[in-house]
């Protein structure tokens, strides 16, 4: 049987690694046609040495001349950076499926050209469906491509919808860990450090993600993210605190049953799901052990205290372009606050500003998108402190 080639756009991040994981245990199934990163130049070489796909891109061009030389000794993988670069090596012919585990608005050029394409979308970058998931499902279905979730309360959602296909749902259950500071009073969050926020207590995840969840705006994109995936509005959509992260999400139906997708909180899973998918393979990962569980609560979430949950509802109510906004201020604020230039609770007060303040577009196309999220970055780089 043919090998599916895999291309996954941010190899070197916490999905593109886990995802090796899996390509590597199913090696009979699976291989790497190309892996890119953006900074990670060393591991970005380390994953060719061990993979050796038939292309590798360093999306930022500073890298190049450090990944040739590290590459000298692989004559037979191409070399490519830049933007551009991205673009062009996802419409390679042999390709079969794109893992966009990109983080970021970078991740939606790369995706629109892997659609027109006609290549199937494994999608781990939420930010692409949370800023244009209007053009994507439109190009999608224009194009006749398959969209699988990588993420794990959207994996979660789709295998609960597995069989279902006729029958309409009456709402999304979609659970949130909660984060490190959901015991916190919201008095002392002005003190937290970064060190504070990345200690997720469930997930390993990369830095930016991790701050998103602890701030439970990731909760807000996976909501838009939601919405786009399974064709219901937004009020159909409920956010569940469940600190075990055991119940990924579920689906309740219009006769009131309700089906779940339970595990332990491992990526690989997922993952897996999506290449493989309608076909279960064999993953050897913890399995989930409900008598050491005991129990699993679920809780509201506090939209007071995470004011940033509170402001993607109200981008997903004016619609348009405003969940572009909102991304741009936040991918600003989450960078800020990792580096020390902003407090946590800054971070929801310059996203609120620069939605006041950004150009609103009602029926956005791709070439506003792009404008959007400049014109949010630059008034969200100018309301930091």
């Amino acid at each position: 049987m043919k090998k599916r080639q895999i291309a996954i756009l941010g190899s070197t991040g916490s999905i593109g690694t886990q995802a090796l994981q899996v390509i590597e245990e199913h090696s009979d199934l699976f291989e790497v046609y190309c892996l890119t990163a953006n900074n990670h130049v060393e591991l970005l070489a380390q994953q060719a040495h061990r993979f050796h796909p038939a292309a590798v891109v360093i999306a930022n061009e500073q890298h190049y001349d450090e990944l040739r030389r590290l590459m000298a000794d692989l004559p037979d993988v191409k070399v490519y950076a830049g933007s551009r670069a991205l673009d062009e090596i996802v419409e390679a012919q042999p390709i079969d499926m794109v893992l966009t585990a990109m983080v970021g608005f970078a991740g939606l050029s790369p995706t629109i050209h892997a659609i027109r394409a006609r290549k199937t979308i494994a999608l781990a970058n939420k930010e692409t469906l949370v800023v244009a998931g209007e053009l994507i499902l439109q190009l999608a279905q224009q194009y006749h491509v398959g969209i699988l979730p990588v993420d794990s309360e959207h994996s979660a959602i789709f295998q609960s919808l597995v069989g279902e296909d006729q029958n309409p749902i009456e709402k999304i259950l979609l659970t949130a860990s909660g984060g490190p500071f959901r015991l916190l009073p919201a008095e002392q969050l002005a003190t937290v450090t970064k060190a504070d926020a990345l200690h997720h207590p469930t997930w390993d995840m990369g830095a930016k993600i991790t701050i998103d969840s602890a701030t439970m705006m990731n909760k807000g994109f996976e909501v838009i993210e939601a919405k786009w995936l399974f064709g219901v509005d937004a009020s159909q959509i409920q956010v569940l605190v469940h600190p075990q992260s055991i119940v990924h999400s579920a689906v309740q139906f219009h006769d009131g049953s309700v089906k779940a997708q339970l595990g332990v909180p491992d990526m690989r899973l997922p993952i897996q799901y999506a290449f493989t998918y309608p076909r279960r393979m064999p993953l050897s990962s913890e399995r989930l052990d409900l008598f050491q569980a005991q129990h699993l609560d679920f809780f509201e979430p506090d939209l007071k205290k995470f004011r940033c949950l509170a402001l993607a509802f109200e981008a997903i109510k004016a619609g348009g372009n405003m969940p572009c906004i909102v991304n741009a201020a936040n991918e600003v604020v989450n960078r800020a606050f990792l580096e020390d230039r902003c407090s946590f609770p800054q971070m929801a007060d310059i996203i609120e500003k620069t939605m006041q303040r950004a150009t609103f577009s009602a029926r956005p196309d791709y070439e506003v998108y792009v404008e959007t999220d400049a014109e949010a970055r630059r008034i969200a780089r100018e309301s930091l402190p």
